[in-house]
């Protein structure tokens, strides 16, 4: 089995040794894995998240993405083999874009139609990708005129545009209401089942929003790894209590999770 995504030793460091963002971290991702990188608000998630997508460069250690190591390639040829959702994304993205040019630039990697040309493949991919995600009937919209939930769907549309070969799904059902949220998971779970889906990346501080069809749990805390590996190995209420700073139960019920403060 390849490795999609191999870290070794990475830190980031901002403001002084002691304020380290990710702290040694040593993580391989291999083709196929569905993965859920899971802990509490500060342990370093978004930050990580940058890494692997070749948005930000380590203070220290080795990130080999997609067979190619950061520092020593173009990451502009990078970038656009990685499907990528975040909220730095949606503020980058214009609010008079419409869905339909949210999609489809990502074919260019670009934020923003300019002088670029798309031909008729393009635009049908991008069709389909929005019915995928139930948003085509949105195409004409603006994105600044979308919910939050919906600019989510659109996202994770333009993220699939150029068939990643990685894919980084950064806490897309923040900010989603209940409905929201189970429709959201409903889709992350046909992705994660689709034998046909990249190797897939899913952050989230939520264990409500894991979908079924992972394979694979990263547990982070303070910048640091917590527990690594096969999901049913390492979401356990021990290693939950740990990464979370309180004791926690874990229960499954029909495939899905959830923790609740234990109580003696």
């Amino acid at each position: 089995m390849s490795a999609v995504l191999e870290l070794v030793d990475v830190s980031v460091v901002r403001g002084g040794p002691n304020n380290r963002l990710i702290d040694g971290i040593t993580w391989t991702v291999n083709e196929g894995e569905r993965w859920a990188v899971l802990g509490p608000n500060g342990a370093g998630k978004s930050t990580l998240m940058s890494v692997c997508a070749a948005r930000l460069h380590p203070t220290t250690g080795m990130v080999d993405i997609l067979d190619e190591i950061l520092g020593a390639v173009d990451v502009f040829e990078l970038r656009p083999r990685i499907g990528l959702t975040s909220g730095a994304i949606s503020q980058q993205i214009p609010r008079s874009e419409t869905v339909r040019d949210v999609v489809v630039t990502a074919a260019y990697g670009v934020t923003g139609r300019w002088r670029e040309g798309y031909d008729q493949m393009d635009h049908e991919r991008a069709s389909e990708l929005l019915g995928q995600w139930g948003v085509e009937h949105l195409a004409d919209r603006t994105f600044g005129s979308l919910s939050d939930g919906e600019r989510k769907r659109v996202l994770t549309a333009r993220a699939l545009m150029t068939d990643p070969e990685l894919m980084i799904l950064d806490e897309p059902g923040a900010g989603m209401d209940i409905a929201g949220r189970e429709d959201l998971v409903s889709r992350l779970t046909d992705l994660a089942r689709d034998p046909q889906a990249p190797t897939t990346i899913l952050v989230t501080h939520h264990i409500e929003e894991l979908p079924e069809g992972l394979t694979h749990m990263l547990l982070l805390n303070h910048g640091r790894i917590v527990a690594k590996g096969p999901i049913d190995e390492v979401l356990t209420s021990e290693n939950l209590s740990t990464a979370y700073e309180m004791p926690l139960e874990l229960t499954k019920i029909g495939g899905r999770y959830t923790a609740f403060a234990a109580h003696s």
